[in-house]
């Protein structure tokens, strides 16, 4: 008897499970069958007015000779193009990255930058042209020296391009 125990708990409780199974799928399908599902109809389409495009005697836009007329204008240099006969300043030899602003000095009102180049102290103010890119000192202030630049970009064509020499921190403060 005690060998039948076990088997005899477990058709107890499978008898009782199947009946549970029973009721859940009998209120599932009573709830499917109360359940009415709601669709918004979809909206009418739009209706589409086509456009009809008449050039008639207009320019193409895309007209490969027309882009390059264009661009020919352009080339010759440009409005940003330096002027290549103003004579060259002696600050115009080295490059602006060998150049370190190391303080100002006013003299007569006007600000002056104070840039070192090697172990040279060198005065600059705006309007002085500086470094190899035709760079035309546009500001100085106490803690930078504004530069704009003049570069060819990969076309050929001339841009400007903003510079800062920021005032650099001397070694013998930090001590």
């Amino acid at each position: 008897m005690k060998k039948f125990a076990p088997l005899a708990c477990a058709l107890l409780l499978t008898a009782c499970g199947e009946s549970d199974v029973q009721q859940v799928r009998t209120w599932m399908k009573q709830v499917e069958s109360e359940t009415k599902p709601t669709v918004k109809p979809l909206p009418e389409p739009k209706t589409f007015v086509p456009f009809a495009y008449v050039a008639g005697d207009a320019l193409d836009p895309f007209n490969a000779s027309k882009l390059l007329t264009e661009l020919a204008k352009s080339r010759p240099g440009g409005a940003q193009a330096p002027d290549q006969n103003r004579r060259k300043e002696f600050l115009e030899s080295f490059p602006l990255d060998a150049m370190k602003m190391v303080g100002t000095m006013e003299k007569n009102n006007v600000v002056n930058g104070l840039v070192q180049i090697d172990r040279t102290v060198y005065q600059v103010k705006k309007g002085q042209y500086v470094g190899q890119n035709y760079g035309l000192i546009t500001a100085v202030t106490d803690d930078a020296i504004t530069v704009r630049e003049i570069v060819q970009d990969a076309a050929g064509d001339w841009v400007e391009r903003m510079s800062k020499l920021e005032l650099q921190e001397s070694k013998e403060s930090s001590k």
